[in-house]
């Protein structure tokens, strides 16, 4: 199938599910419409931590942050087993699981003035269990980072020609985040140009 095609269904699946679940989470679930005042970007901005950023660029990192493992699992799983148990894997556990988990995370940081969810146990609960949250985090960060490695090395064994489109994205980001934030290029364009090369 043309992966153009399937990019296509996945935004149309991505925009009904930010308008109409995203919606529900948001109104039902944390009841934004009730927050007032600033975000911590703007009440503590540093230009370090804290830095206010346009909206474009902040969805980015946020659906990155959202999908998870599947932007990196999702090709090795459609080299294996074909399209359907990838494109299930990136669109409806982006929209259903990792949105939410996500989502719910940074609105409890907004509220909290920004805090990490480690520091917000610590004020909750107490010290011991920020620490014990932070050693979890850890471990669960090295395991991730051993799956994506072993599934990456198993991807570049059995296809080898794989690696040669991968080092080509790693070029495309380092050439529109030079574009972005160097030459102070718009988004649009670049990000455009980008997914056409991409797909």
């Amino acid at each position: 199938m043309n992966s153009l095609f399937l990019a296509l269904i996945g935004l149309i699946l991505f925009g009904l599910g930010y308008r109409f679940y995203a919606s529900y989470i948001s109104t039902k679930i944390y009841s934004l419409q009730d927050f007032t005042g600033d975000v911590p970007a703007k009440e503590f901005q540093d230009g370090i931590d804290f830095v206010p950023t346009k909206k474009g660029i902040l969805f980015g990192h946020h659906f990155t942050s959202i999908a998870g493992a599947a932007p990196i699992i999702g090709p090795c799983i459609a080299a294996f087993w074909g399209w359907l148990p990838a494109m299930l894997w990136i669109v409806l556990g982006t929209i259903f699981m990792g949105a939410v988990h996500d989502f719910g995370a940074l609105v409890v940081s907004v509220r909290e003035k920004g805090k990490t969810i480690a520091d917000i146990t610590g004020t909750i609960i107490n010290k011991r269990v920020k620490t014990m949250f932070l050693i979890f985090v850890m471990m669960l960060s090295w395991l991730v980072l051993a799956v994506f490695a072993m599934a990456i090395a198993g991807l570049f064994v059995s296809i080898p020609t794989a690696v040669l489109p991968v080092n080509i994205e790693i070029i495309i980001a380092l050439a529109v985040g030079f574009l972005l934030y160097r030459k102070k290029v718009d988004a649009l364009i670049p990000s455009i140009i980008a997914l056409i090369l991409l797909y």
